[in-house]
């Protein structure tokens, strides 16, 4: 359980450090930190793909 707690601090770490570099790239796609961006949006995906439970329609 104590990895599941680290992961989720390191996810909740990325989503700030994502929210971030968002507001200083924007849509620059050129910005030389575009793709450090793009990677950890990927990293994110791939948790909440895991561990995120998908909400249905009723």
């Amino acid at each position: 359980m104590e990895q599941l707690s680290k992961i989720k601090s390191e996810y909740q770490q990325l989503v700030v450090i994502l929210d971030f570099l968002t507001d200083i790239v924007g849509e620059n796609e050129n910005h030389p930190l575009a793709s450090l961006m793009e990677v950890i949006g990927i990293l994110i995906e791939k948790y909440e793909d895991e561990y995120v439970p998908e909400i249905t329609k009723l």
